[in-house]
Parts: C-alpha cells; structure tokens; sequence
C-alpha cells in the first residue's frame, strides 16, 4: 500500500482528495493536516467524513507528514507551499503540490503575479508540470509534481491540439472562461459571499489573472514557439465546474468533421479527455464529481474561425482528481486507477 498524507486537508481541494484517497484501493492515509488549535477528530471539522475515517487531523508539521508518508500532497495556499515542499523533499519523499509555487520556471514572474519573492527557486529545474496529457513520462520519474491550475487545464487541453496542427493565422487566442465559486477556495470572503455571487454573474481580474502566465509557458514548451492567450476569467452562481470557450482564427479553410477528427486522434489514447461528437457539445453538469474533461470543437466557416469548447470539474480534473492521477504515475498504478 502507498502511504499517503494530505496537507491543507480542511480546504475544498484538501476535502476533495480525502474522499478519493479513502476509496483508492492501493493507498492508505496515514496522516491529514490543516491550521488546527489541537489536534481533533477529522470527522468532527469535516462530518461528512464521520464513520468513514477515524484520521485525527493535527497542525501542519512538514517533518511529521514526511515521516509516516511515501506521497504527500499540498493543498495549501500559494506562496505557503515553496517553504513546506523542501522540508518534505529533504526526507526522501515526493510531494504533489496543487498551489502554482512550483508550477513557473520563471521567478520573476512568478514573483510579479503573486506579489513575494520566490524562496526555492533551485527547485524549479527539477519540478514538472502535471499535467498528464502532456508530461506523463516526466511525471512518472519526478519528485515534485505541481498540479495545473484548473482554468490552465481546461483551455491547455482545448487548446494544445489545434496548435500543434499550426491552423492559426495568429500569434494569440482568445480564451473565455466561466467558473464556480469552489475556484477561489474555502477561505475567500467578500466577492465571493454568498450574497455577492447569487443571482449574479461577473467576470474578474480581466487582462492580469495570475493562470496567463502558466498557460503561455506551458503553451511555449508544447508548441516551441511563443502564443500569446488573452483570457477572460468570470464567476458564476454554481458551486463548480468550469465552461471554457477558445476562439481561433483560421489560416486555410477546414470543416467542423476535420476538425473533430484532429481531436479524436490526439486524445485516442486518454482515459480523461472525451472529444464529443460533431454537434454535441460540453456541460458541466456531465463531469462534475468526475476526472474528465469534455472537448468540442465547432468551426464558423463564414468568418474562417474555429471554436474550441471543455468542461470539467475544478475540484477534480481541475484540481484534486488531477493530482490522485498523477499520484498514480508516481506509484506506477494504472493512471485510471481510484478516479473510475
């Protein structure tokens, strides 16, 4: 059995990872964490966890986790987890980290959009990004994964098929994006209160999200060439899910059924990515409490654009679900494992 821990365990994606870590069949949690006054019974901060754990969730002690786990995940707030990962990676363990901490090669920028100076950035060289579709081999052979942020994993599997097919005519995308209110975490206030997001419908952050910056590394390192992505992030009144809609400009003329064909035959091989046939396209109510993601495409032949389209959950594919399949690559468990 893996001997796993979770860090952050009380925060939705922390929740998230609970659940499916309890039901995997090869892995055993051994020890759960979170900013707690003394250490307590998980099930009485979480009671939904009640009769199925019997875990007592104590203050965060990278030194304790590390002693009793193989794997231990990060489900801790950006800027937190640069100065836990090491202390973890120090004890000869792996760490899957789901803050954007290890996720920017560049600490200049990772230091302009999340406003502190990067403390570990010799680590940077060695982290890989994790996202399955794209890293999986790097993944299997690394000690620290950093889990894709969720809009970067909606638009980047929507996204990198068509780009590497160079049917663009142009040096950016528009990427337009709607999420549930689980996005911006358990301990978000203000903006995010209920009152404040029912019967509402904002976008936010417009022209400086923090997720531009991963998505073009990443979209540079797939394509070997720079695309800008000019992304619009909104909030909707659902708990979650994300609707991504990305619009490409054409350079040769190409059909809907071509288009779809591209999909299928790059995503043949993966468990998680459904491409939907031609007319048929992604909700999210069809992949929430799932791994998967949903991708359609449509092209407007009048103005010579294609539309790309993908749903998924935040919490799974976005999130926790993401980083128990990566945990899988590590093991060198079937990928599929715990999350079908």
């Amino acid at each position: 059995m893996l001997k796993v821990g979770v860090m952050g365990v009380r925060g939705y994606t922390g929740e998230e990872l609970l659940r499916l870590l309890l039901g995997h069949p090869d892995v055993e949690v051994c020890c759960v964490q979170s900013r707690v006054e003394r250490p307590q019974k998980l099930s009485e901060l979480l009671p939904a966890f009640a009769k199925k754990t019997d875990l007592v969730c104590k203050n965060h002690s990278p030194e304790e986790m590390a002693k009793g786990c193989d794997v231990v995940f990060l489900a801790l707030p950006h800027t937190v987890s640069m100065g836990v990962a090491p202390r973890i990676l120090a004890e000869g363990k792996k760490v899957i980290d789901l803050s954007a901490d290890f996720r920017l090669k560049d600490t200049s920028v990772y230091e302009r959009y999340y406003k502190t100076k990067h403390l570990h950035p010799g680590l940077l060289k060695n982290s890989v990004y994790g996202l399955p579709e794209l890293y999986r081999e790097k993944i299997k052979k690394s000690a620290l994964v950093a889990n894709p942020g969720c809009y970067p994993t909606s638009i980047l599997l929507a996204a990198i098929p068509f780009l590497k097919r160079k049917k663009t005519s142009g040096a950016f995308f528009v990427a337009d994006a709607k999420s549930g209110v689980t996005g911006a975490g358990r301990s978000s206030t203000g903006a995010f209160q209920f009152a404040d997001v029912n019967e509402s419908f904002k976008a936010y952050r417009v022209g400086e999200h923090q997720h531009v910056p991963e998505m073009e590394e990443i979209l540079a390192d797939a394509l070997g060439e720079k695309m800008q992505v000019v992304f619009t992030p909104h909030l909707v009144p659902i708990n979650r899910g994300i609707l991504s809609t990305l619009y490409f400009p054409l350079s040769e003329k190409m059909t809907t059924g071509e288009l779809v064909r591209v999909y299928s035959e790059f995503y043949r091989n993966e468990s998680f990515v459904r491409v939907l046939p031609e007319g048929v396209f992604p909700e999210v109510k069809n992949v929430l409490y799932t791994n998967f993601c949903d991708v359609a495409v449509k092209v407007d032949e009048e103005r010579n654009v294609a539309v790309v389209l993908s749903a998924l959950d935040n919490l799974m594919k976005g999130a926790s679900g993401q980083a128990v399949q990566n945990m899988n690559l590590l093991a060198g468990f079937t990928e599929t494992k715990g999350l079908l």
